[in-house]
């Protein structure tokens, strides 16, 4: 189990992320336009500078969503590779037979 506050704060992210993606969006329009005059296009990368760095989707990591496990993500399930093979094995996802041989 991940602790506690790296899920909080991955969850944080998430949500200032989603708050600001509009904004951030509409700036990195106005930046890489290149017909706006530089001044404004400038005005926009300092605005753009202003927002929070957590609002940024590439801060985000993706989690499992039973154990909080970062590493061995599977992003087609939400679920870490250990989260998986314990479900799988308790036979709680559909479709899903463990091998062995």
């Amino acid at each position: 189990m991940a602790k506690k506050s790296m899920i909080e704060r991955d969850l944080k992210r998430r949500r200032l992320a989603k708050s600001c993606d509009a904004k951030r969006t509409r700036l990195k329009a106005i930046i890489n336009d290149q017909s706006k005059p530089a001044e404004e296009r400038f005005m926009a990368t300092l605005q753009l500078a202003e927002l929070p760095r957590n609002s940024s989707k590439t801060r985000i990591r993706n989690r499992c969503l039973v154990s909080g496990r970062p590493r061995g993500f599977y992003r087609k399930l939400k679920m870490s590779r250990l989260a998986l093979r314990q479900l799988g094995s308790e036979g709680k996802i559909p479709g899903l037979v463990k091998s062995s041989w």
